[in-house]
């Protein structure tokens, strides 16, 4: 029964449908925020929506009796469960927040795509890099405020006024908004040169440490990528290895049958 069931579960065909009814419960969610629509189709949207649960909550079951203890040893199998565990908790007692978290469901759809896993698992696999590059964007952000406190605070204390309204003007200057004219400009009327500042810090925050952490996760993905080819290819060698040997084998049985007669 696990086995036949495993096949199932593993099917192509399940997957689709599965995919399908995350689609149909993202877009019943979509519609929940609507007023008027749920004035005139609520009930529908609410029963549909409870039929989507269910589906998945029968999915989560088929799981754990088909792989028991080892559904908890895949990732993204324990990513299901706490989206779905997060579903059936109760509207109540200060926990409606998280059922409106319920349009986590629709992360499901990772979990059921390919590439879309492929894409979160090279991120993932490029967080330990990534955390080298915050640091050193801290100590950027730091030094930054730091200096740009000591520099402007006097003439400009909405922006530059604290340590931590610094690190923010920073930030918004570090993504190029409204950077020029909004902040850099005006204090630029009072102190002219200090675009000596602004200009070195938006080279080495925006074009550098943030294409650094770009280039970590495009690395990343690529690897992964390899990684899943080489996969097919040592599949795909042993499958014809094993063909090449079952040849051989029928040859050898041949030529033993010519030599007996």
């Amino acid at each position: 029964m696990p086995v036949s069931l495993q096949k199932f579960l593993e099917h192509p065909g399940f997957g689709r449908f599965i995919t399908i009814v995350i689609l149909i419960n993202a877009v019943l969610l979509g519609i929940e925020t609507s007023g008027s629509l749920m004035e005139r189709v609520g009930a529908l949207v609410t029963l549909l929506d409870k039929v989507c649960l269910a589906i998945f909550v029968i999915e989560i079951l088929l799981k754990l009796i088909a792989y028991r203890f080892r559904f908890f040893s895949n990732g993204w199998n324990i990513f299901d469960f706490v989206i779905v565990g997060i579903a059936l908790v109760p509207a109540a007692q200060g926990l409606s927040v998280l059922r409106a978290l319920r349009i986590l469901r629709v992360l499901r759809v990772i979990s059921v795509a390919p590439r879309l896993r492929r894409v979160v698992e090279g991120f993932i696999t490029a967080l330990p890099g990534m955390a080298s590059v915050f640091l050193l964007m801290a100590i950027i952000f730091y030094i930054g405020s730091v200096i740009a406190t000591k520099l402007f605070a006097d003439s400009f204390p909405e922006w530059f006024g604290t340590l931590g309204l610094s690190a923010y003007s920073l930030f918004q200057i570090m993504t190029l908004e409204s950077w020029s004219m909004g902040i850099v400009r005006p204090v630029m009327v009072v102190y002219p040169y200090a675009w000596a500042f602004f200009v070195p810090f938006i080279m080495i925050t925006t074009f550098a440490v943030v294409n650094l952490l770009v280039g970590l996760i495009v690395n990343s993905m690529q690897d992964a990528h390899h990684e899943e080819d080489e996969v097919k290819t040592d599949a795909y060698r042993d499958e014809v290895l094993a063909r090449l040997e079952a040849i051989e084998q029928r040859l050898v049985a041949q030529e033993a049958d010519r030599a007996q007669k």
